[in-house]
C-alpha cells in the first residue's frame, strides 16, 4: 500500500503536472521551431504573440459568460478559442507585412530579424498590458476536477489521493489533435509540402514555382494557431498574466533548442523534457519518500533540490549544455 501511496502522490504532483505543462511547451515550441525553419529568424515576439491570443480568446470568454452563454463542465474559453485564434493571425499577418517584410526583401541577417522580433516583442507586450491589465485574470469555469482528491481516496482507500484536473486533461487532449492537424497537412496537403520543400531548400523551391509570400503567409497562420491555443491552455491551467507568457520564452525557446530546431518532433520531444526536468527539480520529495522509506528513516527536509522560484534556471542550465555538446538537438535539426 505503501508503494501505491507513493506513486500517486508522485503522479499528482509529478508526473500529471508535468505532462501537462510538456504539452504546452510541446505547442509552443512548435511554433518557435515553424519560424526557425521557414522564415529562418529566432522569433523572439512569440511568448507575447500567446499573450495577445490569449487575451482575445479571455475577452470574448468574458463576454460569452455575461450572457449566458457556456459549455456546462468543460472551459467556456473553448468556444472563444476560434476569435483568438482569428484575432492573432490578424495580428501576425499586419506584423509580417509591416514590420518582417522589409528585412526579407532586403535579405537581411537572421540576427537583423531577432533584434527586430525583440522590438516587436516589447510593443505587444505593452499593448496586451494596456488592454487587459498586468494582473491575474482567471477566465476558467465549468467543471474543476475530472477527478478530485477525495473521490479518489473513496474508491481506493488509499490515504493518498489522485487529483486530475479538467483543465490538464483538455490540454492533453487538444495538444495531440493540433499536433496531429499539424503533422497531416504538413505531410498530406499540397500546402504543407510547399512549406517543407521551402524549408529544406529555398532557391530549388523558387525555382520549382513555390510562391515564397504565400508560404510565409501559411507559416504565419498556423503559428498564430499554435501560439493561441499553447497560450490559452496555459491560462487556464494556471492563470493568464502577461509578464508570465515573456517568461515563458526560454523555456519554450529550450524546448526548440534541445529537440531541434527545424525539427516539428524535436520541438514535441523537446517541450516533455524540458518540463519533466523543471517538475523533478523543483518538487518537494518529502512526501514520496516518506512513503518508501523504512519506518523512523523519513526525511525531516523538505528534499527539494531548487525552490519553484527558480524554475526557469533549470531550462537554461539544459539549454547551456545542449548549446555547449550537442548543438544540433536531440533531433538532429539546425546548429545555433
Amino acid at each position: 500500500m505503501e508503494i501505491l501511496n507513493a506513486l500517486v502522490a508522485l503522479s499528482n504532483f509529478v508526473l500529471i503536472p508535468a505532462i501537462a505543462y510538456g504539452s504546452q511547451l510541446a505547442l509552443g515550441a512548435l511554433g518557435v521551431t515553424l519560424i526557425y525553419g521557414i522564415l529562418r529568424f529566432s522569433n523572439f515576439a512569440h511568448g507575447d504573440t500567446m499573450a495577445f491570443g490569449a487575451m482575445i480568446t479571455v475577452l470574448v470568454t468574458w463576454w460569452m459568460q455575461s450572457h449566458g452563454i457556456h459549455l456546462g463542465p468543460l472551459p467556456t474559453a473553448l468556444l472563444a478559442l476560434p476569435f483568438g485564434i482569428l484575432g492573432c493571425m490578424a495580428l501576425v499577418l499586419v506584423t509580417d507585412r509591416a514590420v518582417y517584410r522589409f528585412y526579407r526583401e532586403q535579405k537581411a541577417k537572421p540576427v537583423i530579424l531577432v533584434i527586430v522580433s525583440m522590438g516587436v516583442m516589447f510593443i505587444m507586450n505593452g499593448l496586451v498590458r494596456f488592454i487587459i491589465g498586468p494582473n491575474d485574470q482567471n477566465f476558467a469555469d465549468g467543471t474543476r476536477f475530472l477527478i478530485s482528491a477525495r473521490d479518489f481516496k473513496k474508491m481506493t482507500g488509499l490515504d493518498e489521493g489522485l487529483a486530475i484536473k479538467t483543465t490538464q486533461a483538455l490540454t492533453v487532449v487538444v495538444a495531440v489533435i493540433c499536433v496531429a492537424l499539424l503533422f497531416w497537412f504538413l505531410n498530406r496537403t499540397r500546402t504543407g509540402k510547399s512549406m517543407r520543400a521551402y524549408s529544406d531548400n529555398e532557391d530549388l523551391a523558387l525555382l520549382s514555382g513555390i510562391n515564397p509570400e504565400r508560404v510565409v503567409m501559411y507559416t504565419w497562420l498556423i503559428v498564430a494557431a499554435l501560439a493561441t491555443t499553447a497560450g490559452v491552455l496555459y491560462g487556464l491551467d494556471k492563470s493568464f498574466k502577461p509578464f508570465v507568457y515573456f517568461q515563458l520564452l526560454l523555456p519554450i525557446f529550450a524546448s526548440a533548442i534541445v529537440g531541434g530546431l527545424g525539427s516539428p518532433l524535436g520541438a514535441i520531444a523537446g517541450g516533455f523534457v524540458i518540463a519533466f526536468s523543471e517538475v523533478t527539480v523543483t518538487y518537494a520529495w518529502k512526501k514520496v519518500l516518506g512513503y518508501l522509506a523504512p519506518e523512523g528513516m523519513s526525511p525531516d527536509g523538505l528534499v527539494q533540490l531548487l525552490s519553484t522560484d527558480y524554475k526557469f534556471a533549470v531550462s537554461f542550465v539544459i539549454l547551456l549544455i545542449v548549446l555547449l555538446f550537442k548543438p544540433t538537438g536531440l533531433f538532429k535539426g539546425k546548429a545555433v
